[in-house]
């Protein structure tokens, strides 16, 4: 059996835009890999987390009995260190965590320096 003469042509044309296609996709049209989709989803959740729970930040720090003493230790400290002393003070760590949340002591230390 013989193939058409336009064949062969019209599947180099089918390979170069199907490359083509995923090329334009991948870079300029949005699409993402199952890996980076998950990956996005996980860093959205968290900070979606931080984000609820930024009251119950504040009210720790409003509530907390040394309060006074930690603020005057945040005020005075440099900014790389600030987010450090909001999670020794405990107030980025969610209830039931043994460990401070990150991205709740920095929603935190944004939501308490704008209020003061």
């Amino acid at each position: 059996m013989e193939l058409p003469k336009w064949t062969e042509p019209a599947l180099y044309g089918a390979g170069a835009g199907a490359i083509a296609l995923a090329i334009i996709g991948f870079n300029w049209g949005g699409w993402v890999t199952g890996g980076t989709s998950a990956e996005m989803s996980q860093k959205s959740s968290r900070l979606a987390v931080a984000e609820a729970l930024i009251p119950y930040c504040v009210a720790l720090s409003i509530s907390d009995p040394s309060s006074v003493d930690i603020m005057k230790t945040l005020n005075e400290a440099t900014s790389y260190k600030k987010r450090g002393i909001l999670e020794k003070a405990g107030w980025a760590t969610p209830l039931g965590a043994s460990e401070p949340n990150r991205a709740l002591a920095e929603s935190c230390l944004n939501a308490i320096e704008n209020k003061t």
